[in-house]
């Protein structure tokens, strides 16, 4: 039984439960809610969830305890000949797996009988042959090996998930029975299910941290890994970026200065194109425009932000990057000859910049306009100016929440990834030039994990080395941010 119909057998109970237990209360009331403890919904409720939340809870634990036991039991049965000819027990697991999908494909399409797919004899041709016609390929050979732990294994998976199947509804309906049979009138089933809400909504909240904690850690432990086959003072001062793979071209040289300075470097371009206009653009909005101009402007304002980005990448491309080259190109409109190419700082910081304006805009139209009347009209008051209330006023108020979106633009700057690698191009080198092709380190990461990579070498591992540098340079943006949002937010408390 799939794991989608075992959800709606639940579900099923679960609401069938309400209902009864609702009924029940009633009828231990003798028909007057006035006479329960609790209102009729909250029995019901409580019956509800006491059907559904043990079921689910199996049902997850279950989901997560199968594929590793199972995998456990077969991964014994490789041979060490077969493991080091595929080159590591995961490829040969994936095969296991393959091999194994396409019994049961075999068994659902009558191509086999379910006996006979765990008891094919050996013979890669006829079971390639036999894989091919439910649709399932594979790109090595069969050995014995695999046919047979595969063959365990759809034996293992089919066990596990009617065991399964059959857990989940017995916890299902032990729940339902349990609180059916102690829901009474004198039954405090209000407080019970506010208890169960509480645990509800902390869980959630605790998926977020457990979510962040996992990606964290994952870092971490790559990193460490990586640093024991690549010295850190080589990749935190070296000067190059020249990864080589397949032994081609001698060893890497997996400096990371090269790709921080094109990361920060582009998006420093890209906060001087986006900070002044989108700052400008929630000023104007915010005090001077009228209701009507606000209306139209600040939405198509905001389309910007939902475009996405791999179209900023191809505008780049396709379209900043030739202007830019027919004014500062060699045959271009100044003729100064700077670039000799489209792809270039320049181009990818345009367009990130054009990309950060509603960042910048929206977030600071909202401070600004939470600024309380009382300080505009005291400064009117005192004679000053729309202009100088502006100046000397609003925006000084507004400064702690305009910092946090300047702060959150240069955030997305750091990690914008389509935008660079389409408008920067992929060269890693150190240069003032803004008229030069460079990449940056998300550009980087993605290069380096894309294609059949050994992710036990260190050109595969340095991905999470990159990850956790600029990791850590956006923790230290918010650290920063939150300093000077806290040193002058005290003058306006």
């Amino acid at each position: 039984m799939s794991n989608l119909l075992i959800v709606i057998i639940v579900f099923g109970l679960g609401a069938i439960g309400f209902l009864i237990g609702r009924n029940r209360a009633m009828a231990s009331g003798e028909g007057d809610m006035r006479n329960l403890h609790s209102l009729p919904f909250y029995y019901g409720a409580n019956v509800g969830f006491s059907t559904m939340i043990p079921a689910i809870g199996v049902l997850a634990l279950w989901l997560i305890a199968q594929p590793f036991a199972i995998n456990n039991a077969v991964s014994g049965m490789l041979s060490a000949d077969n493991i080091e000819a595929a080159g590591s027990r995961s490829l040969v697991m994936s095969d296991v797996r393959r091999v194994s999908e396409g019994l049961d494909a075999a068994v659902t399409q009558g191509v086999l009988a379910r006996d006979e797919a765990s008891e094919i004899a050996f013979d890669t041709t006829d079971v390639r042959a036999l894989l091919a016609s439910v649709g399932v390929a594979l790109g090595s050979e069969v050995s014995a090996d695999t046919l047979r732990a595969a063959q365990r294994y759809r034996v293992m998976a089919n066990r596990g998930n009617l065991l399964k199947t059959i857990a989940v509804i017995a916890a299902a309906l032990a729940g339902l029975a349990m609180s059916y049979r102690a829901t009474t009138k004198d039954f405090r089933a209000r407080n019970v299910v506010e208890r169960g809400v509480l645990m509800l909504l902390i869980c959630a909240a605790s998926i977020a941290v457990l979510t962040t904690l996992g990606i964290i850690l994952s870092l971490i432990f790559n990193t460490i890994e990586f640093f024991r086959l690549y010295a850190a003072s080589e990749f935190f001062l070296g000067l190059r970026w020249n990864p080589s793979f397949s032994g081609r071209g001698g060893g890497s040289e997996l400096g990371i200065l090269p790709l921080l300075w094109g990361t920060l470097y582009i998006s420093f371009v890209a906060l001087l194109v986006a900070v002044p206009l989108g700052l400008f653009a929630a000023i104007y909005l915010s005090e001077y425009a009228s209701k009507r101009v606000r209306s139209v402007a600040k939405p198509l304002l905001e389309i910007l932000a939902g475009i996405p980005t791999i179209v900023y990448g191809l505008f780049a491309l396709l379209t900043v990057g030739p202007l830019l080259v027919d004014v500062f190109g060699n045959d271009g409109l100044l003729g100064v000859g700077w670039m000799s190419g489209g792809t270039a700082v320049m181009t990818a910081g345009l367009v990130m910049g054009i990309m950060l304006i509603p960042f910048v805009s929206s977030l600071s139209d909202d401070i600004i306009n939470a600024v309380p009347q009382a300080m505009r009209d005291g400064s009117y008051g005192l004679g000053a100016t729309q202009s100088e209330t502006v100046r000397q006023v609003i925006l000084p108020a507004a400064l702690p929440g305009i910092v946090g979106a300047i702060l959150l633009a240069a955030s997305r700057a750091i990690g914008e990834t389509m935008i660079v690698v389409l408008g920067a191009g992929a060269a890693a080198r150190l240069s003032l030039n803004p008229f030069e092709a460079m990449t940056t380190v998300t550009a980087k990461i993605v290069s380096q994990l894309t294609g059949d990579s050994d992710f036990a070498s260190p050109e595969a591992l340095v991905a999470f080395a990159l990850g956790i540098t600029l990791f850590v340079i956006t923790l230290g943006l918010n650290i920063f941010a939150l300093y000077i949002v806290r040193k002058y937010r005290e003058q306006y408390d």
